[in-house]
């Protein structure tokens, strides 16, 4: 039976083959014609023409803060990226990610999904495990780990161990919602209305979180009075503030989870720090800002993106392990 780890994330979709590594990342998206609901594009291809539809043509994502929103396109899209990386004559094991303390109605989509794309056999574990074990951190019953899963509809915040999760939660506040804060920063600020791709781009090119960086970059954009295209060039430190309102409401989450631990769990909190994962991470000067916010050494993966699916991978190919962590 092959086996897989399938993160399907609100943003992309990434998914790891026993064997083989990670096979594929794409966005987690489909163009659909509005009016009879076919699906005419699928992931990158999909993304690539946001903003750019015409009237009678939308870009859906199905999944919405770590939720399905939409069982139609999510099976049609998995169903594409499935045909991409494995032969449908094999049976598939499936371990999807899942945000800590996903809900059972939330799982029971997941499993509606696999059975539409047949897949046969489903199992789940939690973001932040999977975080830590993407990083290659060793996990025991004596030696608890506080990980964050920072992803672009939900974050994920947990301190746990093998014997299970002693404190963690999910919140709806993702890298999605510093896009559209740098947005909505960039129109008052410079009177430019920008879209959601660019945003992503200007986060992903200059966005830090060092005082007084000075790299920069060129936006394009309509000029919200005049309504013409327009220019500017945009500074780190011109969208440090956006970036920081994200930044701060993660940590202020993380703080929370750290205010319920026991006292000596936390202890072993201040000595081991705690493990960052998502696209987020690679922002400029990311880990020492959460280490100074959470006064605790903080660490990120090579990869912080993939540390989630990597993690996964790690988990469905060792079954010791997987029914240590696996959600019931």
């Amino acid at each position: 039976m092959l086996k897989l780890a399938i993160d399907f994330g609100t943003c992309m979709t990434k998914i790891y083959k026993i064997g083989s590594g990670i096979v594929l990342a794409e966005a987690t998206c489909v163009t659909v014609q509005k009016e009879t609901g076919e699906i005419r594009a699928f992931g990158n291809e999909a993304k690539r023409l946001l903003g750019k539809t015409a009237e009678l043509t939308e870009v859906c994502f199905p999944v919405y803060e770590g939720e399905i929103v939409n069982e139609r396109y999510a099976s049609a899209l998995l169903e594409y990226f499935l045909g991409k990386v494995v032969r449908r004559t094999f049976a598939v094991e499936a371990l999807f990610c899942v945000p800590c303390a996903a809900s059972a109605e939330l799982r029971e989509k997941y499993c509606r999904v696999a059975k539409a794309v047949g897949l046969s056999r489903v199992r789940f574990a939690e973001s932040p495990y999977l975080a830590a074990l993407g990083q290659d951190v060793p996990l025991s019953e004596s030696n608890p780990v506080f990980a964050l899963d920072m992803g672009a509809g939900k974050t994920s915040a947990a301190v746990f161990s093998l014997d299970g999760v002693i404190a963690g939660l999910t919140m709806n506040v993702g890298g999605n919602n510093m896009d559209v804060h740098i947005i909505d920063h960039i129109a008052e600020t410079y009177n430019l209305k920008i879209g959601s791709q660019t945003s992503e781009k200007l986060k992903n090119t200059v966005g830090s979180l060092i005082e007084n960086d000075n790299q920069s970059t060129i936006v394009n954009g309509r000029d919200v009075t005049t309504g013409k295209p327009r220019s500017v060039a945009v500074s780190s430190a011109d969208i440090l503030f956006p970036i920081r309102i994200y930044v701060d409401k993660v940590a202020e989450y993380a703080e929370l989870v750290l205010r319920k631990l026991p006292a000596e769990v936390s202890a072993a909190m201040v000595k081991n720090g705690v493990f960052l994962a998502g696209g987020v991470c690679n922002l400029a000067g990311f880990a020492d800002y959460m280490a100074n916010k959470l006064q605790m050494e903080a660490h990120i993966a090579g990869d912080p993106q993939m540390a989630v699916v990597l993690g996964g991978g790690r988990a469905i190919g060792n079954s010791a392990l997987l029914s240590r962590i696996e959600m019931e």
